[in-house]
């Protein structure tokens, strides 16, 4: 007779203030990257382009304001709650459900660098398109490198933090 063996599941880790780490450094990465390139590129929204953007979701009129964008407290205020809120819940995701099933610094980085790209496409691609179709003026190839560097720094925080654990 055979006898099947199990393998205990990859613990995941319990909520620590150590784990919004991750999401917050990866989400400030990406944001900076964004919002200095649509500053710099010739046909960029303007600095202050993706925040204002991001409060287009729920300040409708927003949706029609045109680059360069101009800075606007409550737009820049709500972009930035919405897009470090995302960027936290996409970091304890990852933390809870992906870190964990790699063991190395290039593994977690690898597997954040995908789960960015994942983001972009169902952002880019499905979410943005109904809900923000103003984010759609954002440089394309800069926001999906800004996801991949997203990716790129929650995997190598969250390897920092597991070492610190």
């Amino acid at each position: 007779m055979t006898t099947l063996t199990q393998t205990a599941p990859t613990a995941r880790p319990a909520f620590s203030p150590k784990l919004l780490a991750g999401g917050f450094v990866a989400g400030m990465v990406m944001g900076m990257w964004q919002m200095v390139l649509e500053a710099i590129l010739p046909n960029g929204g303007g600095f202050w382009s993706p925040l204002v953007y991001i409060a287009a979701t729920i300040f409708r009129g927003f949706q029609t304001v045109t680059a360069p964008v101009p800075f606007d407290l409550l737009g820049v205020i709500a972009g930035l709650m919405g897009h470090m809120m995302n960027s936290i819940i996409f970091g304890l995701i990852f933390a809870g459900f992906i870190a964990p099933r790699t063991r190395t610094l290039m593994g977690k980085v690898i597997a954040g660098i995908v789960y960015g790209v994942i983001i972009y496409a169902v952002m880019w691609l499905a979410v943005v398109p109904i809900f923000d179709p103003v984010m759609l003026r954002l440089n394309a190839p800069v926001f999906f490198l800004g996801h991949m560097m997203f990716g790129a720094a929650l995997g190598l925080v969250s390897h920092w933090m597991a070492e610190k654990a």
